[in-house]
């Protein structure tokens, strides 16, 4: 059964980054301008966050759905979703009216008081998620044990728990 939660778990995950990312690769502009809202990163690093974040959120997205360093993914997608509550949080206590910039967007938002509740919900179900692969990041379909073999943890975390979907032969 918790092979399937892992299965889950990584699928729901990798899509949402997948998603995020690639909405906001078309316009690079938009995510600097997202990034640049929060007002919490030094101006002189906020191009090149705003740049790299839709890129590293495909690629963490793709290693989730495929389960390729699945625990070194989701403990990316953890720390970024940490950051994220964070910086939402931050926007809300400062009194920041802004879009949070997730699917894209940024900027100003009239309404953006009302939807950051959701938002900081949405994340904290997402880094639960994320949360549960880096314990446990064995899970159903994923390559890793194809990648790098059934008993090994490609996080170099060693491990006892045994694969119950090899048969071992004497």
């Amino acid at each position: 059964m918790k092979d399937w939660i892992g299965l889950v778990a990584r699928l729901v995950t990798g899509v949402v980054w997948i998603v995020a990312g690639a909405l906001k690769l078309p316009d690079p502009t938009e995510s600097v301008r997202a990034v640049r809202a929060y007002d919490l990163l030094p101006e002189a690093v906020v191009p090149t966050v705003g740049h790299l974040l839709p890129v590293l959120e495909v690629a963490v997205g793709l290693l989730l759905v495929l389960g390729v360093l699945t625990r070194a993914a989701a403990v990316v997608s953890s720390l970024l979703f940490v950051a994220f509550i964070v910086g939402i949080a931050s926007a809300w206590a400062r009194g920041l009216q802004i879009d949070c910039g997730c699917f894209g967007g940024g900027g100003f938002d009239a309404d953006a008081t009302s939807k950051y509740p959701w938002e900081i919900a949405r994340d904290v179900g997402l880094l639960a998620l994320s949360a549960w692969l880096v314990v446990r990041p064995r899970s159903r379909w994923a390559l890793d044990p194809v990648l790098f073999g059934s008993s090994a943890d490609p996080s170099g975390a060693d491990t006892d728990e045994r694969n119950p979907h090899v048969e071992e032969h004497a």
